[in-house]
């Protein structure tokens, strides 16, 4: 069953396209004709039917059932997360099969129904999940752009370098504008999410909504601030205040990283220093993603205070390096990751350097990394 092409009424967006696969010719109409007023609906009797949909053109959701012969609902469900990894998959479950449907979404769908389902509630699940796929195909596309960017800056440095110190500071506010705003648009996803439930007119989803927007501004505040700090940079001038080292790492766990529970912070409670928060912040985005994005299920983050100075430890237990490694990332323009620019240690070095810290870096491959660093503490605490 295939429904002409259409626009949602009033707005002007296409309508979103759904696959319903099931062998039973009955059900599959039925739930067919019910989807077809809000979307553009195609059918399947078969799981290797609609997997040859599936590698033809892409979906925004898949209604499948469990119960099918030659290949069942899980088994395709399997399929089709390798041929579409974004698009949402609603698992149609008749009576017997209800802990089949959940194990199912542990496999990678995203909801299921009962047969026969009810009609408000399929349109809306639908309706759903649909928006959902939507989205991360969005987010995955900005991604995907801010890596191909990533990409070419890389080639350029190759190409041109040495530049002027201009040319590499460009470069550089670039490489960590990427991070908080990739933050931006995850939190704007979540807020598009919420705001459609905020119909339901309930409190508990309106206060996260606005912790959301507080974490939108905060991510936003800082890119500005980063926009700024370049301005400045033409000047060699830099503000240097008194404030919270540990403050600062709690601020990019959060904001940066989503409150990650695998950063770890101890340590002593305050660790005043005179710096730059937005600089200081740079640096410790820099030490935790390549710490994270090294394989790490943990960073512990250690602070400490001796001979008028505050220490900190930056321990993963990621990957590692080898001697070799460790001498080209320290070197700068070195990466292993394809997207990379290899210009996070360089980053982080320079700014330290500003701030009278010093920085010594341990690794072994297979026992992770150690990151050592210390700041003259501020005599005004």
């Amino acid at each position: 069953m295939l429904m002409d092409e259409a626009t949602s009424p009033g707005t002007g967006i296409a309508k979103a396209s759904v696959l319903v696969v099931d062998d039973e010719y009955g059900p599959r109409e039925s739930v067919a004709f019910i989807l077809s007023t809000d979307f553009n609906v195609e059918t399947a009797g078969s799981a290797g039917e609609a997997l040859a949909k599936l590698r033809e053109r892409t979906f925004d959701a898949i209604l499948l059932d469990i119960r099918m012969p030659e290949m069942d609902g899980i088994r395709a469900l399997e399929e089709v997360r390798k041929i579409d990894a974004l698009v949402s998959v609603i698992m149609l479950t008749g009576y017997g099969t209800l802990l089949t449907a959940q194990q199912a979404m542990v496999g990678g769908a995203n909801q299921y129904l009962r047969k026969p389902p009810d009609v408000d509630e399929l349109v809306r699940v639908t309706r759903r999940q649909a928006d959902a796929t939507r989205a991360r195909r969005h987010q995955d596309q900005l991604t995907r752009d801010a890596q191909s960017l990533n990409v070419a800056l890389k080639r350029e440095i190759e190409i041109n370098e040495p530049h002027v110190w201009h040319g590499r500071a460009s470069i550089e506010l670039v490489h960590d504008l990427n991070n908080p705003l990739t933050v931006v648009i995850g939190y704007a996803t979540l807020l598009i999410e919420e705001a459609r439930a905020l119909s339901q007119k309930d409190p508990a989803l309106a206060q996260k909504l606005l912790d959301n927007a507080i974490m939108v501004e905060k991510a936003a505040e800082y890119c500005r601030h980063l926009a700024e700090n370049w301005r400045r940079a033409a000047k060699k001038t830099s503000e240097f205040a008194l404030l919270d080292l540990r403050q600062s790492v709690e601020e990019v766990r959060q904001v940066i990283f989503f409150g990650n529970p695998a950063i770890e912070i101890s340590g002593l409670e305050q660790a005043p220093i005179q710096g730059a928060k937005f600089e200081l912040m740079r640096i410790f985005q820099n030490l935790l993603k390549n710490a994270l994005e090294a394989g790490a299920k943990k960073v512990a983050v250690t602070f400490s205070r001796e001979d008028g100075r505050i220490g900190l430890v930056l321990a993963d237990d990621g990957g590692g390096m080898d001697a070799e490694r460790v001498r080209r990332a320290l070197g700068g323009g070195f990466t292993s990751k394809e997207s990379g620019m290899g210009l996070g240690l360089s980053i982080c070095r320079h700014l330290l350097n500003a701030h009278g810290a010093s920085f010594q870096l341990e690794s072994q491959v297979g026992r992770g990394t150690t990151v050592r660093l210390s700041f003259p503490a501020s005599a005004r605490a």
